[in-house]
């Protein structure tokens, strides 16, 4: 068994590699405790990584230094940004990816990096001393010592998978569980909580009548999501997209009383965002059709993924309601979708580092906290390693505040809010969304990731780099352009013509002109030695610049005025119980979530604005 071990994850999916690989970059001996060495870094569900929110959050991962990006950039099989119906500042990028050869990528840096030991084996429970761990404790009685773990249990803890009556206990199809440790930690006073997820099934593709569905490809210029990925041309191979009918609801709203969900055998909560298609017919009765897209797992797969039809249901029926649809009379299953059950333990017990309030030195992140996706799971790993790493140190933990980083506005909502169901990450989730674009996390998070050794300062100054292209770009369209420079392409599209000199900057405000537009952008040209999908990118975040210049000032403004309240400081032992001008339910909550700032405590579920007001003024005190 490895020895001196400074950080030991317990988990090999996403949280877990970033966790172990963040602590690692900071310089601390890490130890990763898997239950199968093969699957570290399997992708339990959709062969997709970002979307929309989630490609920001995979960009500050890979800004971060993380690895998700740029296994996404090496396997990925088609790249699209989301969301381009709407302002740039939420566009979102998204990369259908090869399972098996991402799986394969992240598996070969965790293998290959010096001073990280894989061991195979089940925690069960930890080593304390004097409520500190110290170490933990396998299945097979071995002990592994450590100065800091963190926990990314996925759906392990206690899992039980549902398809229809039938039930397996396992984390998830084919893999065993994980029990007891729910137990012991129930026993040092963490209180647990049980939640739902589900997966759709894989279908044969050779059973598929393809003529029958609609291609979707991927943008014909794509963006990577790493800063780091030089050699990016990724094949484009299409999805297909089908859609439900009124058959096939029939068939599965007849048998919904087979259905765990329906039937009271699921105890846990299932995602609001992403519901089951049983859930969809019986929620949204009035809708005639359900889109549905069939993924492609791996290169020349002939597995594919029914996105949109997650269900529980009995095999016979999901196979029935899917033959209802063209393309689908034949259809063939590999294995069917089904609905797992998962321990959580809700995270207003934790710090905003990720640490546990209760306990020195143990960290949570992923689904143990109650998230859902690869995307929010990677993000909490990221940060929970990097923590367990700086509280070895000594350190201040690493931390963002909402108006910095999506991660910050996950974490923020998590040691805040109730977790009453898997939590997943939106953009309307973020007020200042229009400050951490995807275009711009280079801007925001590379001297924050330098400074506390998460990336290289060879990498630091190369983000930088990039970003001085668009802050260059923005300084050029000061230049005035006279009525002859502009108004031919002004008439040209349909647009007032101006009648005497005016900036760069101001023509690019009309909405229906972009930066590539105007002459004076030529300034790309200097920089032909750089990838054209980060030019490109800098050339789109100096127009953002410019045309949410007053939108961007306003936000500042409004974070500007209410800083010092986010900031203000609530000491750990601070006694809501004796404050008896707060209600009932803020003094209930504030007790258990124990806020950090008084930003925070405004946050807390079931805390007014009066509560706010009497805080305020009893630490001002």
């Amino acid at each position: 068994m490895p020895e001196n071990i400074d950080v030991l994850v317990v988990g090999g999916g996403h949280a877990g590699i970033e966790a172990t690989l963040a602590a690692n970059r900071m310089g601390m001996k890490g130890c990763l405790v898997t239950m199968d060495k093969k699957a570290v870094g399997r992708m339990s569900c959709n062969p997709a990584i970002g979307g929309i929110a989630k490609g920001q959050m995979v960009r500050e991962i890979d800004v971060l230094g993380g690895v998700m990006g740029l296994a996404a950039d090496n396997s990925g099989l088609q790249f699209k940004i989301l969301n381009r119906s709407k302002g740039k500042s939420v566009w979102s990028p998204r990369a259908q990816v090869d399972k098996r050869v991402y799986e394969k990528y992240v598996n070969n840096r965790i293998n290959n990096t010096k001073e990280i030991t894989v061991v195979e084996g089940e925690v069960v429970r930890l080593l304390l001393r004097n409520f500190k761990v110290v170490g933990v404790v396998l299945r097979n009685n071995v002990r592994i010592y450590t100065q800091a773990v963190v926990l990314t249990c996925g759906t392990f803890l206690n899992g039980l998978i549902h398809i229809g009556e039938r039930k397996i206990r396992a984390g998830r199809m084919g893999e065993p569980g994980a029990e007891g440790l729910t137990e012991f930690l129930v026993s040092l006073g963490l209180v647990s909580g049980r939640l739902k997820t589900g997966t759709p099934p894989r279908l044969i593709a050779d059973s598929i009548d393809w003529t029958k569905t609609t291609v979707a490809c991927g943008d014909k210029k794509p963006t990577p999501f790493s800063y780091r990925t030089m050699a990016f041309s990724p094949p484009d191979v299409p999805c297909h997209t089908i859609k439900t009918n009124a058959l096939c609801h029939d068939i599965i709203y007849n048998d919904l009383d087979r259905s765990p969900m329906f039937s009271g055998d699921v105890s846990g909560v299932g995602p609001r965002y992403c519901p089951s298609i049983e859930d969809k017919i019986y929620r949204f009765a009035h809708r005639e059709e359900h889109a549905l897209f069939l993924e492609p797992e791996w290169f020349n797969s002939k597995q594919i993924y029914t996105n949109g039809f997650s269900t529980s249901l009995p095999e016979k029926t999901q196979l029935k309601a899917l033959r209802a649809v063209a393309g689908l009379e034949n259809v063939e299953f590999y294995r069917p979708g089904y609905a797992i059950e998962y321990d959580f333990f809700p995270p207003a017990q934790l710090k905003s580092s990720l640490e546990t309030k209760n306990i020195k030195g143990l960290f949570f992140a992923g689904q143990i906290n109650g998230t859902s996706g690869y995307e929010e799971a990677a993000a909490q790993g990221l940060v929970a390693g990097a923590n367990a790493a700086n509280r070895i140190m000594n350190r201040e933990p690493l931390l963002f505040g909402r108006d910095e980083a999506y991660i910050g506005v996950l974490i923020d909502d998590l040691v805040t809010k109730d977790t009453l169901e898997p939590y997943r990450m939106f953009t309307s989730r973020a007020e200042y969304r229009i400050l951490i674009r995807y275009s711009n996390a280079g801007d925001r998070l590379a001297k924050k990731a330098f400074e506390q050794g998460l990336i290289t300062e060879k990498l630091y100054e190369k983000i930088a780099g990039y970003f001085q292209i668009s802050k260059k770009t923005v300084n050029a369209l000061n230049a005035p352009l006279t009525p002859d420079d502009i108004n031919p392409l002004l008439l040209r599209l349909g647009e007032k013509p101006i009648k005497q000199k005016c900036s760069a900057k101001e023509i690019l405000k009309r909405p229906v002109i972009n930066i590539h537009h105007l002459p004076v952008c030529s300034i790309e040209k200097n920089y032909h030695d750089l990838p054209s999908y980060f030019i490109d990118e800098m050339m789109m975040e100096a127009e953002i610049t410019v045309k949410y210049d007053g939108y961007i000032k306003r936000h500042l403004k409004q974070l500007e005025r209410i800083q010092k309240q986010e900031n203000k400081h609530i000491p750990e032992s601070f006694d809501y119980l004796q404050v008896s001008s707060l209600s009932n339910e803020a003094r209930e909550k504030l007790s258990f979530v124990r806020p950090e700032t008084l930003g925070q405590a405004l946050r807390v579920s079931g805390v007014t604005p009066a509560d706010a007001s009497v805080l305020a003024v009893y630490l001002s005190r």
